[in-house]
């Protein structure tokens, strides 16, 4: 044998000797980050002995003899599964990621600095109830536990990153509840974008493009938009950028929520489901818990770093929750004198307060910053000019924009959480519901004597002016919030005589006297639950299942007829346009991944707004008017309705062009891009080559061979944001799913020793373990887990057993 042939050889051996030994070591190394499901423990500010359960997907079955050592126990398993997730969130809200991640992340943490997360929550922790602030130092002890415990074994995000956690507080657990709010607050970014549009564009353009609903007062823009100082989106690309680090992009940041009474369902008893809509990210944005205690006996959806069931059951009642949409932020432009320390308001200067702080940084100068405040809340257009982020961009013949955020007003979600975990019936749930106000919430309700019912959980300001989706003037008093409606006039149902509750984003109330918002989802997945609710007089646990995998879209009916009449009488000669116009006039709506029209209607969609926009507000203002996808979503339907837009006309050209022309164009368009990427042959055309989900995990991006460890996916998936399954993609970004349901939970009161349930995900944030992505799968197929409650079956089951001293 040569010599090169045997030193070749020689290598290739000391390769695999070596990667197997490195292999072997990594094991080693990284699966000592594990939980331990099995053993007993001693720690201390455990007063009885708990009993912790697992199953095979790691879900906890927590017996405690009071609720104290119950939260305890259910800090203790968030930490060991989610450290790292909570750890995120938190540092976010205290404005402490630059810390760990560098430069990268200051204006994240200039924006929640100025904002005021860790000052609200030192507010509202004071004013907990003592056994609500027992509940959480109890938490918060279960979380410290693990953080000592687990020292040296930290999950590996630690070890990349290079720190170690800190012990956890009573406020994080605050914090967290106001992150969540801040991702679904979302109604101050068209507040900006508005204006920037009417300043750019002029009143008359823009007044047709605002979606609203003509049983709210008519709308009016404020006079003086188009003479306010420049708008600067810079706060809203700030949010943006900062929800995209985080994971949580896409904005039909909603939910599907329905219950019936025993006389609509098989079983004769209640039946309730729900799936929020929100980014999907790893881990999973939701942890299933089983309490049992004494006197906290609840089971369902909790969220790491929060000592509650959010959604789910206790013994006499179950509930779930969507998103009002509530318009609960108002942005105001400010007149700010040259010194930089007064604003006028009411014909008066009054002294701006001013608050200063230090942002650390990792392996780079710390950033000093000095917010300042109005009687309404923070000015927070000035967090743009540092050099560092803006390359030295200047704030001169700006607007200087002040933020008033209903989350910065006192709230009481803890307490509501606690008496809600807690209630035995209808009266005591509406009793716990009273403090919610942020983020707020349509909670859908039912018990074991076979009641529903519902009730708008929101803290909704009273405004004195008629322009809530645009920036108020700062000068004005009229402009400021005249007080919150009173929670005994806010919407609630009970036991409808249509014998079911649905919401999904919709419009709340018609004749509302109050304003709620005018960023309602799509009237599309609320039209489909209702369809399915009524397309039979009883429904099962299984029947609710396929709804929530339902993939038809009422809206794609509406958008269809239009491109079906605008081709009657058409002299067609190219033989895939023919195919098409046959392919839609035999399509029953259903976006399945493996059929071509779903493709075909997506992208003449894309082209449809892109023909009647693009040319009046150019590439830049077009992409933010449509990153905000239901804007564009119900305004073009509007139009095609109405008839008589003038948008539809390309002003580029010396015709003008009408609706039907541009739904031509839109669909010839389409066809070309199909066949210029896929082939002439639509057979090839399939929803699934583009409609692609990869759920990301937060080191995304940093090598592609790590990413195909630490991501989960790609998958392909049918839907798209208009329907029950919501699998929506960024208009600016197609067709990669950004957001989707983020859990599903159906229960049967006939059946109260169990519920269905599954994550996008798994259990456990740790990459190296079993319940990373164990439940993908089953949620793309549209499975569910059983998940047991009864007592006696839990303690004789094969289930892991840890025990806490």
């Amino acid at each position: 044998m040569e010599n090169w042939i045997k030193a070749v050889i020689g290598i290739i051996a000391t390769f695999v000797v070596v990667s197997i030994a490195g292999l072997f070591i990594f094991s080693r190394v990284f699966n000592q980050t594990l939980p331990v499901y099995k053993g007993e423990k001693d720690f201390k500010g455990v007063n009885n002995e708990i009993k912790i359960y697992r199953d095979n997907n790691a879900v906890p079955y927590i017996f405690a003899d009071g609720e104290e050592d119950a939260s305890f126990a259910l800090g203790y398993v968030h930490a060991q599964e989610r450290m790292f997730q909570m750890d995120l969130f938190r540092r976010a809200g205290l404005g402490r990621l630059s810390e760990i991640f560098g430069s990268r992340t200051i204006s994240f943490d200039l924006m929640f600095r100025t904002i005021g997360v860790d000052s609200l929550v030192k507010v509202a922790l004071v004013n907990l109830k003592p056994e609500v602030r027992k509940i959480l130092d109890s938490y918060s002890a279960g979380v410290n536990a693990y953080i000592t415990e687990a020292e040296g074994k930290y999950p590996v995000e630690f070890d990349v990153l290079g720190y170690d956690p800190e012990p956890w507080k009573p406020e994080h657990s605050l914090i967290i509840g106001k992150i969540l709010a801040w991702e679904l607050n979302i109604g101050w970014w068209t507040d900006i974008v508005f204006a920037d549009l009417i300043q750019k564009l002029g009143e008359e353009k823009v007044k047709e493009i605002i979606p609203d609903y003509p049983e709210n007062a008519p709308f009016i823009i404020p006079k003086n938009i188009s003479s306010m100082p420049k708008i600067d989106k810079a706060i809203v690309e700030i949010d943006r950028d900062f929800r995209k680090f985080m994971g949580i992009s896409g904005n039909h940041i909603g939910s599907n929520n329905w219950a019936v009474n025993g006389a609509r369902s098989i079983s004769g008893k209640p039946i309730i489901a729900n799936d929020p809509h929100l980014g999907l990210t790893i881990p999973a944005k939701w942890f299933i818990a089983v309490i049992k205690s004494k006197n906290w006996n609840a089971a369902g959806f909790t969220i790491p770093g929060a000592p509650a069931i959010i959604i789910g059951k206790n013994n006499s009642i179950a509930w779930s929750v969507t998103n009002v949409m509530t318009d609960d932020t108002d942005l105001y432009s400010e007149r700010i004198d040259s010194s930089g320390k007064n604003y006028f308001f009411n014909d008066q200067w009054l002294p701006l307060k001013r608050k200063e702080f230090t942002i650390a940084v990792k392996d780079s100068e710390s950033v000093s910053y000095i917010a300042k405040f109005t009687h309404r809340g923070p000015i927070i257009s000035d967090i743009h000019p540092f050099n560092k982020m803006y390359g030295g961009k200047h704030i001169e013949n700006r607007a200087r924009l002040s933020l008033r955020w209903v989350g910065s007003e006192f709230h009481d979600e803890f307490n509501s959480l606690y008496l809600l975990n807690k209630a035995e019936n209808w009266e005591q749930f509406k009793t716990a519901l009273s403090g919610f106000s942020t983020p707020g919430q349509n909670f859908v309700y039912a018990d074991s004597s076979g009641n529903i019912g519902y009730i708008c959980a929101a803290k909704i300001p009273v405004r004195n002016l008629n322009s809530p989706t645009m920036i108020f003037d700062g000068t004005n008093p009229q402009s400021d919030w005249s007080g919150f409606v009173p929670y005994e006039q806010m919407p609630v149902i009970f036991n409808p005589i249509q014998n079911f509750i649905a919401t999904a984003n919709n419009k709340v109330k018609s004749d509302f006297q109050y304003h709620i918002s005018n960023l309602w989802e799509p009237s599309s997945r609320i039209e489909r639950i209702t369809q399915l609710l009524n397309s039979k007089n009883k429904h099962s646990a299984r029947d609710f299942g396929q709804y929530q995998n339902d993939f038809v879209s009422p809206y794609a009916k509406e958008i269809t007829q239009f491109l079906l009449d605008a081709f009657k009488g058409a002299k067609i000669k190219d033989k895939n346009l023919q195919t098409t116009i046959s392919l839609f006039e035999n399509w029953n709506y259903e976006l399945i991944e493996y059929s071509q029209v779903p493709s075909i209607y997506a992208i003449f969609f894309q082209f449809l707004l892109q023909n009647t926009f693009e040319d009046e507000m150019g590439e830049k203002i077009f992409a933010e008017y449509k990153f905000m996808a239901n804007i564009p979503y119900r305004t073009i339907l509007k139009m095609l309705n109405e008839n008589n837009s003038i948008w539809f006309d390309d002003i580029k050209t010396k015709t003008v062009e009408n609706r039907d022309f541009i739904i031509r164009k839109s669909l010839v368009d389409a066809l070309d891009f199909l066949e210029r990427n896929f082939g002439k042959d639509a057979k090839d055309w399939q929803w699934s080559k583009l409609h692609r989900l990869t759920i990301k995990h937060q080191f995304h991006g940093i090598n592609s061979l790590v990413d195909k460890f630490i991501d989960i996916g790609p998958y392909s998936v049918g839907g798209d944001g208009t329907t029950i399954f919501n699998t929506e993609y960024s208009f600016n970004d197609p067709y990669d799913v950004v957001l989707g349901p983020s859990m599903r939970f159906i229960y049967d009161f006939a059946n109260p020793n169990e519920f269905r349930a599954i994550l996008p995900t798994g259990q456990s944030g740790n990459v190296l373990s079993d319940n990373y992505k164990d439940m993908t799968e089953d949620w793309l197929l549209g499975k569910y887990l059983r998940i047991k409650t009864d007592e006696n079956f839990i303690r004789n089951s094969d289930y892991k057993v840890t025990i806490l001293k």
